[in-house]
């Protein structure tokens, strides 16, 4: 059974999927703390389910480096087997990164290397492509540079707007990420393979 700190910053939508998903008894992977850094509002979710929560925030710390630091300590306290960014829209100081890698994971909005960075949805279709996508990917020191664990494609419909586009990728991007660590817990993804 894996271990799951999830960190946020928002709504939580991500959060309550992979949430419902870890309740299902054959599940193999548990959410044992959700961290954020802000008062997000996706921390009800954790409280309803009884999962422990904590928060830093950035605006606490003279620095980046300082609050990175803070930040790996309440990750590191749980022990966790991996560390999800769902939603997360801070970027971690490199030595945060350093110290999780390669069990650091996060969803991207678009079908890398594709339109990286905070604003895909946006940048897809201001670009005029026919589909995106959603992905999975191993955090590294670059903005949505690491390794690719999982994509796949997502149709542009006409008359998308930015908003009900971005809610059909996340459909996948959940599903994308319950599928990637039930692979990883399985073996069938080795993360050791990613190490450096």
């Amino acid at each position: 059974m894996l271990s799951l700190v999830v960190l946020i910053s928002g709504g939580g939508s991500n959060l309550a999927a992979l949430i419902a998903e870890a309740e299902h008894a054959s599940y193999p992977a548990r959410i044992v703390a959700v961290g954020a850094d802000r008062d997000a509002d996706g921390l009800l979710f954790a409280e309803q389910h009884e999962i422990p929560s904590f928060t830093v925030p950035l605006s606490s710390f003279e620095t980046r480096e300082e609050w990175g630091r803070e930040l790996l300590r309440q990750i590191e306290q749980w022990r966790p087997d991996l560390v999800i960014l769902s939603g997360f829209m801070r970027l971690l100081p490199a030595e945060v990164v350093r110290a999780l890698a390669p069990r650091l994971l996060n969803t991207h909005p678009a079908y890398l290397p594709e339109f990286p960075g905070a604003h895909a949805v946006r940048d897809a279709m201001q670009a005029g492509v026919a589909q995106t996508g959603a992905s999975v990917i191993i955090v590294d020191e670059g903005v949505d540079t690491g390794p690719i664990l999982a994509q796949e494609r997502i149709p542009v419909l006409p008359g998308d707007g930015e908003d009900e586009l971005h809610e059909r990728i996340k459909v996948v991007e959940r599903r994308l990420l319950a599928d990637v660590i039930r692979r990883i817990a399985d073996g069938t993804i080795r993360l050791e393979e990613y190490a450096r």
